[in-house]
């Protein structure tokens, strides 16, 4: 029995290129190339608003408020951390600030 295992590239040609065509038309090769440049720009914007006995840092990803970190004047600092994207703060005492890890997008 013969195989023709070296056609298959003359046979899926046809097929293949009417799918690779439309994803081209739809834009979804610039849209992976978008989200790819926007993940990679993780530096969070920081405001500072000095109060009488505290200092209120407010760290944001993309215009979005993921933690606020509260400095007394006496006595540790500590964050309120929104975990999930949903608005609910937690606190969390210590130094270190946790990252986002909200799901941007799912397939």
């Amino acid at each position: 029995m013969k195989r023709y295992t070296h056609l298959a590239p003359v046979v899926l040609a046809p097929v293949l290129a009417p799918i690779l065509a439309m994803a081209l038309s739809l834009g979804l090769g610039a849209s992976s190339t978008a989200l790819a440049q926007s993940s990679t720009d993780v530096t969070p914007d920081i405001t500072i608003r000095q109060e009488d006995d505290r200092t209120i840092r407010e760290y944001r990803v993309n215009g979005e408020l993921y933690a606020i970190e509260i400095r007394p004047s006496r006595g540790p600092s500590y964050y309120l951390v929104d975990h999930d994207g949903d608005g609910n703060f937690e606190r969390r005492d210590g130094d270190r600030l946790a990252v986002p890890q909200w799901v941007l997008k799912e397939f």
